[in-house]
């Protein structure tokens, strides 16, 4: 009879099934068997039918129940984001007489991490020593997520010092992958990067790269790219192998680098499809960002066309990629297939769709865009679009009306969306307006000198010489210092900065003798000064 309902739990596939099987457990007086009830549970929890389970749980009788079926409910709930109801049968088992295991700890410390209940969560530690399961390495990696998930990293490492990591084991490892995930969680790639160093080395490959994949992720996180690429290179150098997840988190780096990585993308590029993953959407959406960002438009679209399978990011993300490149037509072209392909477009498919408005100066198709997001697309504008639809309207010539949107937006508006007025301003000669932008970004952001230098140059386009300097003086009384320009050249793969003033290029003395003898080769064609230069710029 037992091995009947058990084979009967297995073929479940829905509700019916499930409700089938529980009539007989009733009938046969098998649903107050414990390993037959933890298997009911196991099954409800696959069919996300942890609710039901829930209800047969609780009206089985407590002395009937083993921890093995606390643990199995426990964990039902945790997974299906009832995590205070999973606490709750934590506590019912105290009133069983059950002492928790070092499964049940494991899942209790979970639904603490969803509740971010602090609280629960360290009482729950007292009850780890008090049965002094607090040296278990699975109850020891439950608590350092759970005190860094609430942000006490300090707490988490003292977790970590205590135990006392004698022998070098595959199940160690799992504990110092925590800690180091935990460094990230809270921002502190630094110290995840110093203990990865001095992590034992083992044969548990996959726990190694897990931590390597998680420091790479938090120097991204962080916008420190180049840390990123170095720990990956560090990674590669000792033989790791990286996975999928590895790649994401690099190629975002090479994409906050845009050109100056873009040799090191293309080799990941190459790596992805050597290792069989250049199917995975996930990935080609990474490349896609990555080609864009270093300026390769012709290789993100090479990327997205080569899909055979595309999700709304990709579309997105190629629709942004398209824009960014001021290839507004062609990204409107694309916003078409998209719809035609029947998937819905998100807010962050708009921002793209109208910044491609924008650079192609479509003013009437922006405001279609912008006014049939709530009512055709069900997308309220946020207050990206708003900048975006604001950008277009003072880039067209229509400052007042880009002036009275501003008026109208539900929301405050930042820095971002003054700049653009102060911006069109500059470009169309209202000073008026330019004042006004000016007068507010100032209390946004007092310290930003291109402010200052674009509204004098704006009173100087319309002769109002005498505001221009007080526009100068006024940045001068309040302390604020001119950001010193900076650009890069690519050469041979390699990107090249350089910054107004600066002389630490290893080059800069051939590179200032070859501007020297181009300027002298021009004056003697020319007879006149053409370039003048202190450093290079």
């Amino acid at each position: 009879m037992r091995e009947r309902l058990g084979y009967l739990l297995k073929r479940c596939s829905n509700l019916k099934h499930v409700e089938t099987a529980h009539g007989f457990m009733v009938r046969t007086a098998l649903d107050h068997g414990n390993l037959l009830l933890s298997q009911f549970i196991e099954t409800c929890s696959s069919l996300g039918l942890s609710a039901y389970a829930h209800s047969v749980f609780a009206v089985t009788p407590q002395h009937h129940r083993h921890t093995y079926v606390f643990n199995t409910m426990i964990k039902a709930l945790t997974l299906c984001n009832s995590a205070f109801e999973a606490l709750l049968v934590y506590k019912t088992m105290g009133k069983a007489e059950l002492q928790p295991d070092c499964y049940s700890f494991p899942f209790a410390l979970k639904a603490v991490v969803d509740l971010r209940a602090l609280s629960l969560g360290t009482q729950i530690h007292s009850q780890t020593t008090r049965t002094g399961l607090d040296s278990n390495i699975h109850v020891v990696s439950a608590l350092i997520q759970m005190y860094s998930s609430c942000a006490c990293i300090l707490d988490a490492r003292k977790v970590f010092d205590d135990m006392q990591l004698n022998s070098v084991s595959p199940d160690d490892v799992v504990v110092w992958c925590a800690m180091i995930t935990g460094y990230v969680k809270v921002g502190d790639p630094e110290n995840a990067m110093d203990l990865l160093d001095r992590m034992p080395q083992t044969q548990t490959i996959g726990a190694g790269l897990v931590s390597w994949t998680s420091v790479i992720s938090g120097y991204t996180q962080t916008d420190r790219p180049n840390k990123a690429i170095a720990v990956f290179r560090r990674m590669r150098l000792k033989n790791v192998e990286a996975d999928e997840i590895a790649m994401l988190a690099v190629l975002s780096a090479c994409a906050q680098l845009g050109a100056m990585h873009i040799q090191l993308g293309e080799c990941i590029h190459g790596y992805i499809q050597k290792r069989g993953f250049d199917q995975m959407v996930p990935l080609k959406n990474a490349l896609i960002e990555m080609y864009s960002k270093s300026g390769n438009i012709s290789n993100a679209l090479q990327v997205f066309d080569n899909m055979t399978q595309r999700t709304l990011i990709s579309w997105t993300t190629i629709i942004s990629a398209l824009a960014f490149h001021g290839l507004g037509t062609q990204a409107l072209d694309m916003f078409s297939r998209m719809e035609i392909a029947q998937i819905k477009p998100n807010d962050i498919t708009f921002i793209a769709v109208l910044s491609a408005c924008t650079h192609v100066g479509l003013l009437d198709l922006g405001r279609y865009y912008f006014d049939a997001m709530p009512y055709k697309y069900g997308i309220q504008p946020q207050i990206q679009h708003y900048g975006c639809m604001i950008n277009l309207l003072g880039r067209a010539g229509y400052l007042a009306e880009a002036v009275e949107l501003v008026s109208r937006m539900p929301f405050w508006p930042n820095a971002a969306i003054w700049g653009s007025i102060l911006s069109a301003s500059n470009i169309h000669g209202d000073a008026e307006v330019g004042e006004l932008a000016l007068l507010n970004l100032i209390e946004l952001e007092p310290w930003n000198s291109g402010n200052y230098a674009l509204l004098s140059n704006i009173y100087a386009s319309s002769g109002r010489w005498d505001k221009s300097v007080m526009a100068r003086k006024m940045m001068r009384d309040k302390g604020v210092r001119k950001m010193s320009g900076w650009s890069f050249v690519l050469v041979s793969n390699r990107a090249h900065e350089f910054v107004a003033g600066d002389t630490s290029h290893p080059q800069f003395e051939i590179i200032q003798g070859t501007l020297f003898n181009m300027n002298e080769h021009i004056k003697i064609a020319h007879c006149i000064p053409v370039i003048e230069f202190s450093g290079i710029q």
